[in-house]
């Protein structure tokens, strides 16, 4: 069932792309902030994942700090974390559950599984609130 609907642009989508599929065999993690209470994201952050896995992503504590930091000072927020998964389909594992404390952020997890360089992949997008995982809706556009 879905639930809501991410917006993002064209060129925001390619660079999460970009990016996970850049750091494959190794799962690629990142932050799109926007402007608090506006549900639109907007500044692209990639970050490195500290756990350098295949299976598994962490941020860095000190650049996560930064980063919340940053944000503070712009008035954004994470309206997208986005991470991938290099073997598994595009769906929150327990893991990722356990470590989702942002009720208002979009998840968007890409699957560079069973990729070549143009694709196919996957790139699906989720609530997850106190546990509970939802799917929504992705519209990509050219602009805002």
């Amino acid at each position: 069932m879905l639930a809501g609907m991410l917006t993002i642009t064209q060129a925001l989508y390619d660079r999460i792309v970009a990016h996970a599929r850049q750091d494959h065999p190794d799962e690629a993690c990142g932050v799109v902030a926007g402007p608090v209470g506006s549900g639109r994201p907007e500044r692209f952050i990639p970050m490195l994942n500290a756990a350098r896995s295949p299976t598994f992503y962490e941020f860095d504590s000190g650049d996560l700090l930064k980063l919340y930091r940053e944000m503070d000072d712009r008035d954004e927020e994470p309206v997208v974390i986005y991470h991938s998964h290099t073997a598994t389909e595009a769906y929150p594992s327990r893991t990722d559950i356990s470590y989702a404390n942002e009720p208002g952020a979009h998840y968007v997890l890409v699957s560079t599984a069973d990729t070549d360089e143009a694709g196919p992949f996957q790139f699906r997008s989720f609530r997850i609130v106190a546990g509970e995982v939802t799917e929504e809706e992705v519209e990509v556009v050219e602009s805002y």
